[in-house]
């Protein structure tokens, strides 16, 4: 049997195989096609958008990410002294800091070894920085975007950490303020706090002058800081501040100030100081006290901060406000300086009011000269028992008291003069002879300098001068003047003041060569607590045939003796000699023709 014949299986026609499987294809294709275009569309939209709608936005975002903007310090200005030596100055410095996320990723290769992060740039650094590298290393190491590593470090220093070219480390400019001469006028000069104000004397007063202005400068930046070049820059200049020139003397003021601090520690007073006018001119040459801030590190000693205590701390003028009284006395026609009076030890007003002398003493025939030259008190009463109480009030107003003197120096006092009418019976007579007021040094110095001129006073002052940054000199404006009392009546106190150096109780104020007139004082004080104390002093100008300087010494508490000529004299016969001499004051030509002291 043959074997049965399998069935054949039809096929279909290729065309009808192929057909179903081309459109397929097509399909596919189209929809790729499809989704490419639309693609495409999307990308061309986006492309359109960016460039054609949000490409400046999207341009000026990109630019603003490179910008940096950083502050040009402007230079405060100069101080220096009548002569030109600076006595304070600014210096650039830099704070350096480090943005320690990007330091982290830093490294370089230095003499074939590979160093790398906040490890290696402390290893680098140390040396300069002259901290120690584990230190050092900790300060760089961590998150935060801001950290200062060393502040006020020199520009070469900065400059030897910039060729490392460390990223992630930066320096702010900053400038500091220096002052040469140490503790030299600390008390005028006052210093600069951290922010660069002024904070305290001239430099709290006249910040605004001394400071300038800052400028900026704006530029694009590459990835590493640099300044790209052809970008963006934009440059607001600094102005600098202006630069002052005050009258002291920075040569008589460290005299001054050697010479009160070594009297105050010989006599074991709380302190001292000197003032030091011109009396043509009403500059001040030196104010110089016992113990005085260092404008470089003012947190030393909290005690010494607060100022110029010449011009802020009062004090009862004693003896030398009987010039006042004398010259009220002559000019109002009272007395003359041959007038002559028997003077007791102890003298009675006609309101009960007992005044006693210092020394105990049988009566004594005294013209008004000789009770100046021998500083009475009881003569003092009875010849200005003699002047209106208005009068006397007047003419202590009139020579300064009670009011400020104008000086360009913060906290300055007024002192103490109360009205006349409200003063007690006793008052009236004790603000004769320097007491039942208070007065600052400085007040006390320009009553003498007002009598040495002729009778007028002129506002004392510091500030001789501006400089400002293009160059130009500005003057100071003329100090006010005022007519005290006449030129006669001047001449003829100060010819009377003589006396009291030459025959009275300020002979220890001699200068040789030179004649000087001035008188002493002595007057109770009471300190912040209520406890009595002395104030010695001597006031006097030179040379008295024409003078030129009127220096008063004044010494708070002294423990070896009260009394101003012994204690202050000798110290204005050397300051007020050696500023004769530096100042080229030629010697006294004439002699003195005194007025007689006893008749």
């Amino acid at each position: 049997m043959s074997a049965a014949r399998m069935p054949q299986r039809a096929h279909a026609p290729l065309s009808d195989r192929v057909g179903p499987r081309l459109a397929n294809l097509s399909r596919r294709r189209t929809v790729l096609v499809v989704l490419v275009a639309a693609l495409l569309t999307v990308f061309a939209g986006r492309l359109i958008y960016v460039q054609g709608v949000a490409g400046p936005a999207i341009a000026a975002e990109a630019k603003e990410s490179r910008i940096s903007t950083a502050v040009l310090i402007a230079n405060r200005g100069q101080i220096t002294d009548t002569n030109g030596v600076v006595l304070a100055t600014s210096v650039d410095r830099y704070d350096i800091y480090v943005n320690q996320k990007q330091i982290a990723t830093w490294s370089t290769v230095q003499d074939g070894t590979t160093l790398s992060g906040a490890a290696g740039a402390a290893e680098l650094l140390s040396p300069i920085l002259d901290i120690p590298a584990a230190e050092l290393g900790a300060t760089l190491q961590g998150d935060s975007g801001f950290k200062y590593v060393a502040k006020g470090v020199l520009p070469e220093v900065w400059q030897a950490v910039r060729e490392f070219g460390i990223n992630g480390i930066g320096a702010d400019q900053v400038a500091e303020r220096v002052y040469p001469n140490g503790n030299t006028a600390g008390n005028v000069l006052g210093w600069v706090n951290r922010d660069g104000v002024g904070a305290q004397s001239i430099e709290q007063l006249l910040n605004d002058e001394l400071s300038g202005t800052n400028g900026e400068t704006t530029y694009e930046r590459g990835r590493g800081g640099q300044l790209i070049p052809g970008g963006y820059d934009e440059t607001t200049a600094a102005k600098d501040g202006n630069n002052l020139q005050l009258t002291l003397s920075t040569d008589l003021q460290y005299r001054a100030q050697q010479a009160i601090e070594q009297q105050v520690a010989a006599t074991g007073a709380d302190s001292g100081s000197i003032v030091v006018l011109n009396v043509k001119t009403g500059e001040i040459l030196v104010l110089a006290e016992s113990a005085t801030v260092d404008p470089n590190n003012p947190g030393a000693d909290q005690s010494l901060l607060g100022g110029s205590k010449s011009v802020s701390n009062v004090f009862e003028p004693g003896s030398t406000a009987k010039v006042i009284t004398m010259a009220a006395a002559i000019e109002s026609g009272i007395a003359d300086p041959y007038s002559q009076y028997t003077v007791p030890y102890q003298y009675t007003t006609s309101n009960g009011q007992t005044f006693k002398d210092s020394h105990e003493h049988a009566g004594m025939q005294l013209t008004t000269t000789g009770i100046l030259a021998q500083s009475s008190n009881t003569g003092t009463v009875m010849i200005g028992e003699n002047i209106p109480q208005q009068t006397r009030y007047d003419y202590l107003h009139r020579f300064g008291f009670g009011q400020k003197t104008g000086i360009e120096l913060p906290n300055e006092s007024a002192g103490s003069l109360k009205q006349a009418d409200d003063w007690d019976g006793r008052t009236k007579y004790a603000v004769l002879f320097g007491q039942g007021l208070s007065v600052t040094a400085l007040q006390a110095t320009e009553v003498f300098a007002t009598i040495a001129n002729g009778g007028v006073r002129i506002e004392p002052h510091l500030v001789k001068g501006w400089t400002d940054d293009e160059g130009n000199v500005t003057a100071a404006e003329a100090a006010e003047q005022t007519q005290v009392v006449s030129p006669e009546t001047a001449q003829t106190v100060l010819t009377m003041m003589e006396s009291a150096v030459d025959e009275g109780t300020g002979s220890s104020a001699a200068i040789p060569g030179y004649r000087v007139a001035g008188k002493t004082g002595t007057a109770q004080n009471w300190d912040e607590n209520g406890n009595q104390g002395i104030t010695s002093s001597f006031i006097g100008v030179a040379p008295a045939d024409d003078p030129e300087i009127a220096v008063s010494v004044v010494v708070h508490n002294p423990r070896t003796s009260e009394w101003g000529g012994t204690v202050a004299g000798p110290v204005f016969s050397q300051i007020a000699g050696y500023a004769l001499t530096e100042l080229g004051i030629a010697p006294s030509g004439t002699p003195a023709q005194l007025y007689p002291t006893e008749w």
